[in-house]
């Protein structure tokens, strides 16, 4: 082998054996204005990575931080000419939930400086879609963070390292508070009002690491909004026992957005909601406890009224055996129109693929808003904040193909008892929910029953406000919700 060849083999040898290059934070800034319901206000954005670092202990050995995962953040501060005071700035750290979906929907839909127009129900906003700017935006009163968990967004594993060991309640709740952490110290914001915002799984994921900053960093938050919160999931689980809870607290729904779509003419929403939350705290518990206990007769009057009430036909509801199921009902409220209704918002509606199938085979609520969220937020990133990522911007995780709940194996997921410590601990906590009236993803009811059996002092319940919106798993895609929704949050975080 000449000597030239000899030192290309070794240059390659060498090559293969090199470690990856360390990551880098490369968070990418700008500048803008907007005009804002209170004035004119000017803000930095910054968008990209952040590299996260766990603590490395061998045989009681120290050996290191090793970097561990890039998770991608959008985030926007308000410039101040002289910079005095900023650290006392509120700060609030925001990302949906899933598990497995990115922040694009509260950051595009509802708090960001800049938003997508989907357009409504009736005439929704055709390809290529628009982007319009956000006078309610939550930056008016707060800075922002918006947060995209492990293999959502732009976030990723280190290279050499395993994604699917963040695919999880614990590990998640980890990362994404040591992020909280991280940011807080390097910008100096420990003494910030801090808030934390979360949607469906992410009220999950917002009240444990709520939880976990105030017991392993001792950070006290000042509120928790919990956007369509589940923080008991037995209260809404079809396979946990006899269903008996998700069939009482899904029922209010069903009537509801049976009402939304002319079931109920005559009578007002909230006539029919009265009816089937008292329907579902009295004769119809009483019935499902009963089981095959309930004389024929009395059976005959429960399926009477729980068919009305849900918008189905009384045959259906005998074969249920008295258990509706969400899924199925979504397909069978109007097959006779050959449509299906949403999951996310039962206003939505789609056709059936079949007229006789069981279930539908999509949820129309997510077909209606998935692709509009999603150019909107790729071309932001890039055309509007100067983003250089080339990866997908994941809003729904692929690589998510499982979600480890460990820490509740044999019991339905439940972090009520982290909530209701949180609020214990700190007598000055905050908690704004959310709840839409047709959201069959985290019904009203279920929600509200979890609020009712919280173990706590009666002035802790003082400090709870709730919100209620004509709208689905999502209030701002009813443009005035999403009105109130944003000024009703702002009024929140300032009080």
């Amino acid at each position: 082998m000449s000597d030239e060849k000899k030192h290309q083999h070794q240059h390659q040898h060498q090559h293969q054996h090199q470690a990856p290059a360390e990551p880098v934070d490369d968070l990418v800034v700008t500048h803008h204005t907007l005009t804002t319901t209170s004035g004119e206000i000017s803000y930095t954005a910054r968008t990209g990575r952040i590299v996260l670092r766990e603590e490395e202990v061998k045989k009681d050995k120290f050996t290191g931080w090793k970097a561990r995962a890039e998770l991608s953040v959008t985030a926007y501060t308000l410039d101040e000419s002289d910079g005095a005071g900023s650290h006392r700035r509120p700060i609030t750290f925001v990302f949906n939930g899933g598990p497995g979906a990115a922040s694009v929907w509260l950051h595009m839909g509802l708090l960001g400086p800049r938003r997508v127009d989907v357009g409504s129900v009736d005439a929704p906003t055709p390809p290529p879609y628009s982007l319009v700017d956000n006078p309610q935006t939550l930056l008016a009163v707060s800075d922002l963070v918006f947060i995209d968990p492990m293999s959502t967004g732009h976030s990723r594993a280190v290279t050499g390292g395993k994604a699917v060991d963040y695919h999880g309640f614990g590990k998640d709740v980890e990362q994404v508070t040591e992020l909280i952490r991280l940011w807080c110290t390097r910008e100096d914001r420990w003494m910030s009002p801090k808030y934390l915002i979360g949607e469906s799984y992410g009220t999950t994921r917002a009240v444990a690491v709520a939880e976990r900053l105030a017991r392993v960093h001792a950070m006290a938050l000042n509120g928790l909004v919990l956007v369509s919160s589940v923080v008991d999931f037995g209260s809404q689980d079809f396979e946990f026992l006899r269903a008996d809870e998700a069939c009482l607290n899904f029922l209010p729904t069903y009537a509801a957005i049976a009402h939304y779509h002319g079931l109920h003419e005559g009578r007002t929403l909230d006539e029919v909601r009265a009816e089937a939350e008292e329907f579902a705290a009295g004769p119809y518990r009483l019935a499902l406890s009963r089981g095959r206990r309930l004389p024929a007769e009395e059976r005959s009057a429960i399926v009477s009224t729980l068919a009305r009430l849900a918008g189905v036909s009384e045959e259906y509801v005998d074969r249920t055996e008295l258990r509706i199921e969400h899924w199925r009902w979504c397909t069978e409220l109007l097959r006779d129109r050959g449509l299906t209704v949403g999951r996310i918002d039962g206003r939505y509606t789609g056709p059936l693929h079949s007229r006789i199938a069981e279930n539908m085979d999509a949820d129309p609520s997510i077909d209606a808003i998935d692709a509009p969220f999603t150019a909107a937020l790729h071309h932001y990133l890039r055309g509007e904040l100067g983003s250089i990522q080339d990866l997908p911007y994941e809003v729904f995780a692929n690589a998510i193909k499982q979600w480890s709940f460990k820490e509740f194996e044999g019991k339905p997921i439940n972090v009520a008892d982290k909530l209701e410590r949180l609020m214990r601990v700190n007598p000055h906590l905050r908690v704004r929910i959310e709840y839409g009236y047709y959201d069959l993803a985290t019904p009203y009811h279920a929600a509200e029953d979890m609020v009712a059996h919280l173990r706590l002092p009666d002035e802790a319940f003082d400090r709870i406000e709730h919100a209620y919106f004509p709208s689905g798993h999502m209030p701002y895609l009813h443009e005035e919700s999403r009105i109130a929704e944003a000024e009703g949050i702002a009024a929140f975080v300032t009080r």
